[in-house]
């Protein structure tokens, strides 16, 4: 075998590697975007408004005991964007795995809603979006208050608390939060017709209504 017949062989060797790793690569490609198309396809059957301008996406649920849990986002791109997160590993991406998306079938799966906006001001309306929900008593899922740049700042409830005994405050704040949002909508809080005019029973209820208080500045 001559010199030149060798350098041929290891040319068609190394073109056949490199043929076959370019394959290998577009099936990749191609598996990636099927997946996609399929979970853009999945958002679509909640929310069949979404689409691929830019703008802000909103993620909510209410859980069987009517807690309300939100996401807020911005991208380029919405749905690609909603789309990734079926495939991530952040928190609310683990969260849509577990809990789904909403249907008649899962009614405490994640449903969402979409505002198109400029991509200048997708940080503006990220921000704004994020004290919207958190004031409406939703327990965020985003661990800051939004944008990409300036005014970025981690949200209270991801923020590292000083001690062990702030923690427990801060616990002690969310809990209260949301039981009194469930005794406003749905209950009737009052002593058993047996305890009245029970002094003990009296102050048991005066201290059970001030463990429902929580302070909404913070």
């Amino acid at each position: 075998m001559t010199e030149q017949t060798r350098l041929v062989g290891r040319v068609a060797t190394v073109c056949s590697c490199i043929w076959r790793s370019d394959c290998l690569d577009y099936q990749k490609f191609k598996q990636a975007k099927a997946v996609e198309k399929k979970n853009k396809e999945k958002f679509l059957a909640v929310n069949p408004y979404l689409n691929e301008k830019s703008g802000i996406y909103i993620l909510t649920r209410e859980d069987e005991n009517e807690f309300r849990y939100a996401y807020i986002g911005q991208a380029v791109h919405v749905l690609t964007r909603l789309a990734q997160h079926l495939v991530g590993f952040q928190h609310i991406d683990l969260s849509l795995k577990k809990h789904g998306l909403y249907s008649k079938e899962n009614p405490y799966g994640w449903t969402v809603d979409s505002y198109s906006y400029s991509e200048n001001d997708l940080d503006t309306q990220e921000q704004y979006w994020i004290k919207k929900y958190a004031d409406m008593g939703f327990q965020l899922r985003n661990k800051t208050s939004g944008s990409q740049g300036e005014g970025k700042a981690q949200i209270a409830d991801y923020r590292p608390h000083k001690g062990y005994r702030d923690g427990l405050e801060q616990g002690r704040k969310n809990l209260a939060k949301e039981l009194s949002n469930i005794a406003d909508k749905h209950l009737v809080i009052s002593l058993k017709p047996e305890k009245s005019g029970n002094k003990v029973s009296e102050r048991q209820l005066v201290k059970f209504m001030e463990l429902l208080k929580f302070d909404d500045k913070e």
